[in-house]
């Protein structure tokens, strides 16, 4: 009797903790109605910071892209601003969370054209950076690690655009 108990228990856990698949979701979707819809999105923002990051940027942000990158920037100055140089182990930690925070804002937006403005605005500040990154190899391999991840993304783009982002990166 009690394995069948801890059986069921397995399985109701099991079971209700996977996701399902995305299509799934979609079909459900479509079966809700406006207010159901808001509803699960309040709920879902409620859960975790980034869901309601996300959404403000979906809700607020996203129409004006140019809006949107240079309130990215802006955080960007004032997070360099604020880094401990006592050591270059609080620089690098610093940085590294700079950088982790920049590109969950790019996954939000998802253009890579905002995607390599912001990592060479990141490439930017890393470099002119004082006291110099030269001296911390990690910083060094961080900031290279950066510029090939946009050179990489820069030629996927239209060759206007290329030509643009090239002259940045040729500066850096």
């Amino acid at each position: 009797m009690l394995e069948q108990w801890f059986f069921y228990i397995y399985t109701l856990i099991y079971f209700k903790m996977k996701a399902v698949t995305l299509r799934e979701i979609k079909k459900e979707l479509d079966t809700l109605s406006t207010q159901e819809i808001q509803e699960l999105c309040l709920r879902l923002s409620r859960f975790k910071k980034e869901n309601k990051e996300f959404l403000t940027y979906l809700l607020f942000e996203s129409h004006n892209e140019t809006g949107y990158i240079d309130s990215v920037k802006k955080y960007i100055d004032e997070e360099f601003e604020l880094i401990n140089t006592d050591s270059y182990f609080y620089i690098r930690k610093s940085t590294q969370k700079i950088l982790r925070n920049v590109k969950k804002y790019i996954r939000y937006s998802q253009k890579k054209e905002s995607e390599v403005e912001l990592l060479l605005y990141f490439c930017e500040k890393l470099r002119d950076f004082k006291p110099s990154i030269n001296r911390g190899t990690q910083l060094q391999n961080m900031y290279n690690r950066q510029l090939l991840l946009s050179k990489k993304i820069i030629n996927s783009l239209h060759e206007d655009l290329q030509y643009d982002y090239n002259l940045i990166l040729e500066d850096l």
